[in-house]
């Protein structure tokens, strides 16, 4: 399995936030715009203070981690993807499966699935 490339700087989540395509699930919100570099998708993951103290956030950002990797060799190449809890949704539902779910929506919504799943 390869190396997930993850967004590090805060101009990358600036631009994909601003320039990107706003989809919408249950629980996650994904901000898809196309980059410059054809070969690798990154992946930037963000949730706010405001919703749960430090290991709770980092598990919901671990599941989506575990999530995009399970979809990861299915997406088209060349995308930034930015996920985002909702912060109307309580953190209780933060599982496995609803975040699946809510990925594949919104892979589907963009269009950016190669094959189904």
């Amino acid at each position: 399995m390869k190396k997930t490339e993850m967004m590090k700087k805060n101009y990358e989540f600036k631009s994909a936030l601003l320039k990107g395509n706003y989809y919408s699930g249950k629980c996650i919100e994904a901000f898809i715009k196309k980059n410059k570099r054809k070969d690798m998708n990154y992946l930037g993951i963000a949730i706010s203070s405001k919703i749960a103290k430090a290991v709770k956030r980092n598990y919901i950002k671990r599941l989506m981690r575990e999530n995009y990797q399970f979809y990861e060799n299915f997406l088209k190449k060349g995308y930034d993807i930015v996920f985002l809890w909702k912060k109307k949704v309580d953190t209780k539902n933060a599982n496995f499966q609803n975040i699946k779910r809510d990925m594949k929506t919104i892979f589907d919504k963009a269009k950016i699935i190669e094959e189904t799943i």
